[in-house]
C-alpha cells in the first residue's frame, strides 16, 4: 500500500520534514516513490509548500495519509477539494 507520509530532514533539534508517496513497509527516511511537498515546523507559521494536483492524484490512486499529513492536507484544504469534487460528480 502507498502511503502520504513524512520524511525526516535537517539537522539534530531543527527538523525539516518532505512530504512523500512511499510504500508502507519500506522505512521513515528511506526510499520514496515521489515528493509532493514539504513541512518546516521550526518556523512560528509553520511552512508547509504542496503541490496540491500530485496529492490529488496520489489520493485518488488510493495512498492512505498518516494522520499528521492528513492533518496537513485538511488545514491546507486539500481534502476539502477532494470531497466537493466526488460531491459535484
Amino acid at each position: 500500500m502507498v502511503k502520504l507520509r513524512l520524511k525526516r530532514m535537517g539537522k539534530k533539534g531543527a527538523p525539516f520534514y518532505r512530504i512523500v508517496a512511499a510504500d508502507s513497509r519500506s522505512p521513515r527516511d528511506g526510499r520514496f516513490i515521489e515528493q509532493i511537498g514539504t513541512y518546516n515546523p521550526s518556523k512560528v507559521e509553520n511552512k508547509v509548500t504542496l503541490d496540491k494536483e500530485l496529492t490529488k492524484k496520489w489520493l485518488s490512486n488510493g495512498a492512505q495519509p498518516t494522520d499528521t499529513v492528513r492533518s496537513i492536507l485538511s488545514h491546507e484544504g486539500v481534502l476539502k477539494e477532494m470531497h466537493e469534487a466526488k460531491s459535484s460528480k
